[in-house]
């Protein structure tokens, strides 16, 4: 009888073991709000200029997943590995199946063209590798990626797509 008890707490402490295991971007986050790609590396030579630099060409697109409900990005928060982030601070509402391309660099938000600026010309994501998170405004995950150029982008061409 004992050792039937021993060989379950063996089996279920390799189980915990497993599952605390498994990398962040393995969690499903209950969010309808998720990272749908992500256009890490933009095309050309990095130039983080506001004239004429390719900022705007790195973008981050959110996607609301939801079938039934329209949610507000005010208050959610993008950020990397390092700590740079973005907030939306204005109200854009995305309804079940829209999205929003997040782009650096400097511009006019615009629903109707689904684009965000961060009205900043820095580069966020790094080209070799990083970690995406969206965040909710109460502070939980809404989504979190890691991503590395060789393992994570087969043709090279500085997108990956996630969710689908």
């Amino acid at each position: 009888m004992r050792m039937r008890h021993a060989l379950a707490a063996i089996a279920a402490a390799g189980t915990i073991a497993v599952i605390a295991a498994a990398p962040a971007q393995a969690t499903e986050y209950s969010s309808a709000l998720k990272v749908k790609g992500v256009q890490y590396d933009a095309p050309g030579s990095d130039s983080n200029r506001c004239s004429g630099g390719n900022t705007k060409d790195e973008y981050l697109t959110v996607k609301n997943y939801s079938r039934t409900t329209t949610v507000n990005l005010k208050g959610y928060v993008v950020k990397d590995a390092a700590g740079n982030k973005f907030t939306f601070t204005a109200s854009h509402k995305l309804e079940p199946g829209d999205y929003v391309k997040l782009r650096g660099g400097r511009g006019t938000d615009s629903d109707a063209g689904n684009v965000v600026y961060r009205q900043n010309c820095n580069f966020i994501w790094n080209n070799d590798k990083d970690t995406i998170y969206l965040i909710k405004p109460t502070g939980a995950r809404a989504d979190v990626h890691s991503y590395t150029k060789r393992a994570n982008d087969a043709d090279g061409n500085g997108y990956i797509t996630y969710h689908g």
